[in-house]
């Protein structure tokens, strides 16, 4: 069974990128019948919180992902120490004490000779006698994982046939001076343990596969299938800037932003399949493939969601935003009237609290012309006897352009100026019905005084 898992570290809020990740994830396990697992990263517990772990998902539960299995790396920190004492056992795991400086030094050193920055596995040839120096000298080692130098190849599921020389990379440091665990040994050990088959992620992370690949193989454990997608840039070709890519699904979900709006472009941006409002992930699952990545870097602006989500938006129903519209105050009876007559010009469900707000005003500014006085005073009489229902406003109007000539934006701008102190919003129709007889009269009156 396909088991792919998504990691991110409780450490902040996530983005539009974060996104992309965990959908790509989501949507291969539904399209495979497989299963989705959650993984936080939470080892670094000086910046790891609760409010962020909540969060996190909260979001994913928003983005309409199901998880199938929650895990914390906090909780398996003795499974880690077990893993790092057998590669320590092995020989595979070894102790360095240069300090970052020195590290950095050699680095440069080595670029001014014109040779690769490599690591030259002093740590490795320390004799114990010069370990005890060094410490005693008061150092503390980090450790490195000691690789094989050979050619490591995998065909990756965005990207074709993949290939590198772990010879031409340093030993990776795995633990740092305090003890502390670098992402990468946690992250093999949880993927074997969980048995994850694929893992999907950022083409960020191509070039540490090799070195991953060889530790699964030195801890006994086939290495998953991989993928790796590209990265959102801004729409023109430069990289977002803090505002596009720090752009957070908290801030997003209590903007109103449609999550399928979300989904919809994170996932399909960047990639041959079109770019179009998918009503739910199961949709988005159907053409889902990851051999439609595109090669290049996925092009993202802020503005594809907003339009996304305001189509979704306009076509809401009634039952889709009860809770919203219990919220701001619109009485169950009144609800589906209400939000049908204003859906259009709402791009978030929170923004039938303005329309709500002006049908219940004690009054409105109508900032009438002139000459539009008078025929706010014709309109007065000409308003049809009775309760008011979907058809008055054809035959009020009807009425007043038969009286006065006036037709188009002459006709009607004054009605709308004077019933809704507004130039532009919801079709008038239902919005006099809404208003009702006394309100109508009441704010022609005072438009006409």
């Amino acid at each position: 069974m396909t088991v792919v898992r998504f990691a991110p570290s409780p450490t902040g809020y996530l983005h539009i990128g974060n996104a992309r990740t965990a959908l790509f994830n989501a949507l291969f396990a539904l399209k495979t019948g497989g299963q989705f697992v959650l993984r936080l990263d939470d080892t670094d517990t000086a910046r790891s919180t609760q409010k962020f772990a909540d969060t996190i998902q909260e979001d994913i539960a928003w983005l309409g992902i199901k998880v199938d299995r929650l895990e914390k790396q906090s909780a398996r920190m003795a499974r880690y120490d077990g893993v790092r004492d057998e590669l320590k056992a092995k020989g595979l795991l070894y102790a360095c004490y240069e300090t970052a400086e020195e590290l950095d030094y050699k680095r440069k050193r080595q670029m001014a000779l014109g040779k690769p920055p490599i690591y030259d596995r002093t740590g490795l040839n320390l004799s114990d006698e010069e370990r005890k120096e060094l410490e005693a000298e008061g150092r503390t080692p980090h450790w490195r994982f000691k690789l094989t130098g050979k050619r490591v190849e995998w065909n990756d599921l965005c990207k074709g046939p993949q290939a590198i020389d772990t010879a031409s990379q340093s030993d990776p440091v795995l633990i740092r001076e305090d003890g502390t665990y670098l992402y990468t040994l946690p992250s093999i050990i949880d993927d074997i343990d969980f048995a994850i088959t694929h893992v999907i992620r950022g083409e960020d992370h191509v070039s540490n596969t090799g070195t991953q690949i060889e530790i699964f193989e030195a801890l006994g454990a086939s290495a998953p299938q991989w993928g790796h997608h590209n990265l959102l840039i801004a729409a023109d070709g430069s990289a977002l800037s803090k505002r596009e890519g720090s752009l957070s699904l908290k801030a997003l979900r209590e903007e109103g932003t449609q999550p399928m709006a979300v989904a919809s472009v994170a996932t399909l941006v960047g990639t041959s399949m079109a770019i179009a409002p998918r009503e739910s992930l199961a949709a988005l699952a159907e053409d889902f493939d990851l051999s439609k990545v595109s090669s290049g870097p996925a092009r993202f602006e802020p503005k594809q969601i907003a339009d996304f989500s305001a189509q979704m938006v306009h076509a809401l129903e009634p039952a889709d935003v009860a809770d919203t519209l219990e919220q701001i105050g619109v009485p169950n009876d009144l609800q589906a009237d209400f939000w049908l007559a204003v859906r259009k010009n709402c791009n978030a469900p929170q923004d039938a609290e303005a329309w709500w707000q002006m049908l219940n005003a004690q009054s409105v500014e109508s900032n009438l012309e002139n000459d539009d006085v008078a025929y706010i005073q014709t309109a007065i009489a000409q308003l049809p006897e009775g309760a008011i229902t979907s058809e008055t406003w054809g035959v009020w109007t009807g009425a007043l352009k038969a009286e006065t000539g006036r037709k188009g934006k002459g006709l009607f701008m004054p009605l709308r100026k004077a019933l809704t102190g507004m130039e532009r919003g919801p079709e008038m129709g239902p919005i006099i019905v809404l208003l009702g007889r006394d309100k109508v009269l009441d704010r022609l009156e005072q438009a006409a005084r």
